[in-house]
């Protein structure tokens, strides 16, 4: 089912008042403990709206990082068009909500004394525990690249340092220069975006550097908004022609870059092509979080199977795994994912602990690319759980249209702005 865009926001907050269905807001659980692992979007989400839903609940929130960096729009720092500071948020927001925030790393989590340990040897006692890890990298698949090459040929894939890296690299770049991108197999943390960075590049290669391009080395055959984003390429960057500021090249048996030679930026794909780059974005493939992985919530794919409808892992009772690093069938991982899947994790989580039944959960998810200067498009779902709780079937959807006027790709933009400033006020204030 298509929906228009007030369509959307008039079902996402009925999805919303849905996904909080179950929630008793006369507390009961007083003195119950619930331990939430990592700050950013899920996890952040997840704290403050189980504070709200009762807040005679003791919440703790662990998470190394004083500042977090939001990957969505983060890829605008890459073209000069958004500052590094403008996608930092700090905790303050959370603590005035009462949640009590620990900067630290959490190393373990025991599931049968319900304890997360600390790298500064702490340990905090739980009722319930929130998982939510984000990703992590699976150094193993391109030869060459690792932890400490990724200082030098930057992923950016977790927005902060890396970003800024990657900017100061484009910079100092000459004009003329080659700036590629290697695409990494699905499953991955947002889909449509290294054909956003890709775009970003090149509007910010286009206005200062006009000899230069951008070459995707994709593991995939296709790719997440492929129409939207290739007839933004077409009309922005010469797509296809022999002045094309931007070149895809994916590949046809699931196969891409194996190797990557940190000192001549060269990275090699599965069939023997060797490509020179001027500047190197590795992304590489995807898997939970460190964390996930101590606590033994994931499957031999890399990822945490759950129960669809409260988020709480498969591997281990009490303990529930939400964002990125779960297996939420039929939800992308978006920032917007882990926003909405936190609160219906919170709402089960609450309900749980007050000797309730979660109600039946509503999700919603939206997101928005920013291909050029007034060029922007979206998908947008409301989702709701199968009745046989296999999968979150989407039971309206919209996307851009492909014939979409300039003033409604404009108009794009602005509505993505003004999710950013929605979503972390909503997250972080």
């Amino acid at each position: 089912m298509k929906i228009t865009r007030r369509g959307f926001i008039q079902t996402a907050g009925a999805a919303t008042a849905v996904g909080m269905v179950g929630v008793p807001f006369i507390a009961k659980g007083a003195g119950k403990k619930v331990v939430v692992v990592g700050g950013g979007t899920g996890g952040a989400t997840a704290a403050k709206y189980i504070r709200l839903a009762d807040p005679s609940l003791d919440v703790t929130l662990i998470e190394p990082n004083k500042e977090y960096y939001t990957c969505y729009l983060s890829n605008e720092v890459l073209s000069g068009d958004r500052s590094l500071a403008s996608i930092r948020f700090g905790y303050d927001g959370l603590r005035k909500h009462g949640v009590k925030v620990v900067h630290d790393m959490a190393t373990g989590i025991d599931a049968n004394a319900r304890k997360v340990m600390t790298a500064g040897g702490q340990s905090f006692g739980y009722d319930r525990c929130v998982v939510a890890p984000g990703i992590d990298f699976r150094w193993d698949t391109i030869e060459g690249y690792d932890a400490n090459v990724a200082n030098k040929i930057p992923h950016a894939w977790k927005a902060g340092d890396q970003t800024q890296t990657l900017r100061s690299q484009l910079t100092s770049m000459k004009d003329g220069g080659t700036v590629v991108i290697t695409a990494p197999p699905n499953p991955f943390r947002c889909p449509p975006g290294p054909y956003e960075r890709a775009s970003q590049i090149a509007m910010y290669l286009q206005r200062e550097k006009p000899k230069s391009k951008v070459i995707i080395l994709d593991a995939k055959p296709k790719f997440s908004k492929q129409g939207l984003f290739t007839a933004a390429w077409t009309k922005l960057y010469g797509f296809g022609t022999d002045k094309a500021i931007i070149e895809w090249r994916g590949q046809q048996e699931e196969a891409g870059v194996v190797a990557v030679d940190a000192g001549s930026r060269t990275a090699t794909t599965a069939f023997g092509d060797e490509i020179k780059a001027d500047v190197l974005n590795v992304i590489p493939a995807q898997q939970a979080g460190k964390i996930a992985h101590a606590a033994g919530l994931t499957n031999d794919k890399g990822w945490c199977p759950i129960d669809l409808g409260t988020f709480e892992s498969k591997m281990h009772a009490g303990i529930h795994v939400i964002g990125d690093a779960s297996v939420a069938t039929g939800m992308p991982k978006s920032g917007y994912s882990a926003n909405s899947q936190a609160k219906v994790c919170a709402a089960a989580v609450v309900a749980m602990l007050n000797g309730q039944e979660p109600g039946t959960p509503s999700y919603i998810n939206t997101c928005y690319s920013i291909a050029g200067k007034d060029y922007a498009f979206s998908v947008a779902a409301v989702y709701r759980l199968a009745e046989d709780r296999s999968k979150i079937t989407a039971v309206s959807a919209g996307l851009t249209p492909g014939d979409a006027s300039p003033e409604q790709l404009a108009r794009e933009v602005a509505y993505a702005y003004s999710w950013y400033e929605n979503i972390t006020s909503d997250i972080f204030m």
